[in-house]
């Protein structure tokens, strides 16, 4: 298929001709564009005075849909909103209604418009795979585009299902997981195989022959052949059995059990089901939650909650068909789609996503029998979580309000940050920000600083926190300004002067009425790949930052709001109690002294689940940072030296302080390494001897 992107035309210069000079916005602004507008499929979008695509919509026929817009009457509360805050109207043409479904879910997830269905996905679906670019295959988790040589099973709902997998698939297949710089150097079997967990075919103690039997028995049992391969691997067993070779019996039996205990961690496993996604959708108090179970040769790999956005006036079937498009914008689409129930246009839907997979894509609504089943099943799922979620909203509620009353805040906060750092004597030094908010931890809003600063004092967590705030607020102060009721201390200084001025060390001084009012976008933290608005709904400032240690610590924060010109964010700090037991913490805020709450208050234990998150996510990006530092090799430094030459350089000396030993005429001799780049290695290591 054709990318979109390649098959549509844009039209840009459909100005109205009549537009006149001050802003419009209503049924007016949108009939001018009617004129302009073909009779053929395609996507509109509508934009409101602040330039914020406020919804996208796909038509079969762009004129007509467009001229219902015109009315002045019969729309329900929402789209009669929406059409007031029109200010411009954007088009884009397509060849087929398919097409233009197949864009619109894209400018949906793209914009997120608030008048549409939408919901965050922030993650790829993890895979297995087993890699085949090796003389030995190496099965492992994989997420991403597919430009390893192997066979991909998936996908999978959650990290936790592909590691359970693997681990048990260890124990019945006896497959390899380690990297391939590993496998190349070992020089005696690891760990795994005296555990029983992998054959070892890095040290040849089973022949690479009668490894790739394993293997092709694993891709078969992934790709649900499993009543074969019980069959055999049973047969196997009462061979040995009768040889009276009882230990070679005995691995085939701990085999069996292996794979009967990945089915039975697999609940369901339809007969009939080979290849589908599942989806049930439940309404309950103005929320949506959407289950996604998904069967993959035959096998339940899991199954996930969403929670869209959408309005409360939308019926179930509505968001249900607009999460669909959406949710297969980015992810592969299966053989089939079960739904819980019928949604608009849905022959439409197959047509799209049989478009966008090169096959036909049943979307039906089973009504009996097997599949119906599972749907019911899925429905019974999503029913549980949507009352999980909201029990944990409402107790949420009561907690952000009991925080507000703590630390005196004028409303309910709905943005907390804290931050923490993690080191061990300063060394791999990290910091990290957690947000929480009404619906509890917002983990795409969650960030890790890598502590840059050259000339700090090992273990100086004053100067550490220093620079986390200075960088964080920095940026926040270059793109949203100031915050709403933030006090401002001079003239006309812009928020660029003002951030200039403070990397200066001076004290910003900045005119509110120069500056626009935050503006929600999406953009990528520098610390951090992950992509998520900053806006939202939990706003880009917070009402509350919670620093983790007591005095001295918010003092140094203090000190760095104060150089950026924040003078009215809420700051406290949380130091540890006597003996450092949890429950016996002290509060510190300026202008008040040191408190403690009651041991019971449930204030405090929300406040100490923040503070443990805020360890938890610190602590662990120290240790992968740690973990990388660890691995790093001096191979890694040398100009021209890739993961080819630095294995083939590792296969023939055995370490890299071997290859800095080495003469010209050894390394000249290395598979790979030519002449010239033998001398470069050799160059490079004397250099810095």
């Amino acid at each position: 298929m054709p990318d979109i992107e390649d098959t549509i035309e844009v039209e840009s210069d459909l100005a109205p001709e009549d537009a006149a000079s001050a802003p419009e916005t209503g049924p007016q602004v949108i009939h001018r564009y009617v004129k302009h507008l073909g009779t053929g499929p395609g996507v509109y979008r509508m934009v409101d005075l602040a330039g914020e695509v406020i919804y996208v919509g796909k038509a079969r026929n762009l004129k007509n849909r467009v001229q219902n817009y015109t009315r002045m009457g019969g729309h329900t509360n929402r789209i009669a909103a929406m059409i007031r805050a029109t200010a411009t109207m954007e088009f884009v043409n397509t060849r087929t209604e398919a097409e233009a479904l197949l864009l619109e879910a894209n400018l949906i997830k793209r914009f997120k418009p608030r008048y549409n269905v939408s919901f965050r996905d922030d993650k790829s679906f993890p895979y297995i795979v087993i890699r085949r670019d090796q003389e030995a295959a190496q099965i492992a988790k994989h997420r991403g585009a597919r430009t390893v040589k192997g066979d991909y099973f998936g996908p999978f709902a959650s990290a936790g299902a592909v590691n359970r997998t693997i681990n048990t698939l260890q124990r019945a297949f006896l497959l390899r997981t380690c990297a391939d710089s590993v496998y190349d150097s070992r020089t005696r079997p690891c760990l795994l195989f005296q555990i029983k967990r992998c054959a070892g075919p890095c040290t040849r103690e089973i022949p690479l022959d009668d490894y790739s039997k394993l293997v092709d028995e694993a891709t078969a049992f992934l790709s649900g052949k499993t009543d074969a391969v019980q069959r055999k691997l049973n047969t196997l067993m009462e061979e040995a059995a009768e040889a009276l070779e009882f230990e070679r019996a005995a691995k085939y039996r701990n085999r069996l059990w292996a794979l009967a205990h990945v089915q039975a961690h697999q609940g369901i496993n339809p007969k009939g089901v080979e290849e589908a996604d599942v989806f049930a959708i439940a309404q309950q108090g103005g929320q949506t939650c959407i289950e996604v179970f998904f069967f993959r040769s035959g096998q339940n790999w899991g199954n996930r909650a969403y929670f869209p956005r959408a309005d409360k006036s939308l019926s179930p079937a509505e968001v249900l068909g607009s999460f669909i498009s959406q949710f297969y914008d980015d992810k592969l689409v299966p053989r089939c789609v079960f739904l819980s129930e019928e949604v608009p246009e849905q022959s439409l839907i197959s047509e799209a996503l049989s478009t966008k997979l090169g096959r036909k894509v049943d979307v039906v609504t089973p009504r009996r029998g097997e599949k119906r089943e599972l749907v019911d099943y899925a429905h019974q799922n999503a029913r549980e979580a949507l009352g999980r979620k909201l029990a944990e909203t409402t107790s949420n509620a009561r907690l952000l309000a009991g925080v507000a009353q703590v630390f005196g805040l004028e409303r309910v906060p709905r943005r907390i940050e804290v931050y923490d750092n993690s080191h061990i004597m300063g060394t791999n030094a990290v910091g990290g920000m957690i947000v929480a908010g009404p619906e509890g931890f917002a983990k795409n809003h969650y960030r890790k600083f890598n502590i840059r600063t050259a000339d700090l004092t090992p273990g100086d967590d004053f100067g550490m926190m220093r620079e986390v705030l200075t960088r964080r607020f920095k940026r926040l102060l270059k793109e949203h300004g100031l915050p709403a009721g933030e006090t401002a201390a001079s003239g006309d200084t812009p928020p660029e002067a003002a951030v200039a001025a403070a990397e200066a060390g001076a004290v910003a001084a900045v005119d509110t009425s120069s500056l626009s009012p935050p503006v929600e976008e999406e953009y990528t933290e520098e610390e951090n790949g992950d992509a998520a608005a900053q806006g939202g709904d939990l706003g880009a400032w917070p009402d509350l930052l919670l620093i983790d240690g007591g005095a001295g610590q918010l003092s140094a924060a203090r000190e760095v709001l104060a150089e950026l010109g924040l003078h009215g964010l809420a700051i406290a700090g949380i130091a540890k109690g006597p003996d450092r037991n949890a429950g016996r913490e002290r509060f510190f805020m300026p202008g008040k002294p040191p408190f403690s709450l009651p041991l019971n208050d449930p204030v405090l234990y929300f406040v100490q689940r923040l503070r443990d998150e805020a360890h938890r996510f610190a602590i662990g990006s120290h240790r992968a940072k740690r973990k990388k530092a660890m691995t790093e090799n001096e191979l890694d430094g040398i100009p021209g030296i890739g993961p080819t030459r630095k294995r083939a350089l590792l296969k023939h000396f055995g370490s890299a302080k071997a290859v800095s030993r080495a003469g010209l005429s050894d390394l000249r001799a290395v598979d790979g390494i030519s002449a010239a780049m033998a001398q470069q290695i050799y160059d490079w290591y004397n250099d810095r001897k």
